[in-house]
């Protein structure tokens, strides 16, 4: 829980390296696109769950919640009180994924505020680095939040870098929402050593390609996202909670 990317190199390595279950929520896509690419790379072996990170508040001031178990759609740029009621309604398992990272991630505060709204706090992300990993921790610690952990790989090396076991089988989407929303015992687990230490460089390092390039090409050359809440998708039902 989670990685960025799906083909068949990823489900492959994914496999080759224990993982039994992959969420994939890439940004900017929406939930039927991501629910049918997931569909197509899950088998006997694999499972792929889909998931929406969604960007709450305004392209300068968003936050990520990560969703999992949603039945309709949600855009990005909506308030995050909007998502957070959004995702109740639709009973989904409700994640902080990398709280602490630059300024794109829910702080302690924010976390402590919504605290009965969230299942589970990420406490290591392949992506950040030891500082925030350490921060996120204390963070879940402090507020008696269960953690989990993922390679959140956007580079296909990255699988199986860092991964969650449960204490029960994930056989279903909705057996995962479950053991999410009921706090299900787990331990998050990852890889050490070199290699691994280079793989979470080589994330962190594609931060500077999604904040430049990336981003350039997704606010000026690439027009609306398909997420947007003004996308004609959404049918204005996020009009009057959109901020962006």
């Amino acid at each position: 829980m989670h990685v960025k990317i799906l083909d068949e190199r990823v489900a492959d390595r994914a496999k080759a390296r224990g993982i039994d279950v992959l969420v994939y929520a890439p940004h900017f896509v929406r939930l039927p696109d991501i629910r049918a690419r997931a569909e197509e790379f899950s088998d006997d072996d694999l499972l792929v769950v889909p998931a929406r990170e969604v960007f709450t508040g305004s392209w300068r001031r968003r936050r990520h919640l990560l969703a999992v178990g949603l039945s309709d759609p949600v855009p990005d740029f909506i308030s995050m009180e909007a998502a957070f009621a959004t995702f109740a309604r639709q009973e989904a398992a409700v994640l902080v994924p990398h709280p602490t990272l630059l300024t794109v991630s829910l702080d302690r505060d924010e976390i402590d505020a919504h605290r009965d709204e969230i299942h589970a706090v990420e406490t290591y992300n392949t992506k950040s680095l030891p500082s925030h990993n350490r921060a996120a921790r204390a963070i879940a610690r402090e507020l008696g939040l269960p953690g989990f952990g993922s390679s959140y790989a956007h580079l296909r090396g990255t699988v199986g870098e860092a991964w969650t076991e449960f204490d029960r089988d994930i056989e279903s989407e909705a057996d995962l929402v479950s053991a999410l929303r009921e706090g299900a015992s787990r331990r998050v687990v990852r890889r050490s050593g070199l290699r691994h230490r280079g793989r979470a460089a080589a994330e962190f390092a594609h931060l500077g390609f999604e904040n430049s390039w990336g981003k350039i090409d997704r606010l000026f050359l690439s027009g609306m996202e398909p997420t947007h809440p003004g996308h004609i998708a959404y049918d204005g039902r996020f009009d009057d909670v959109r901020e962006y």
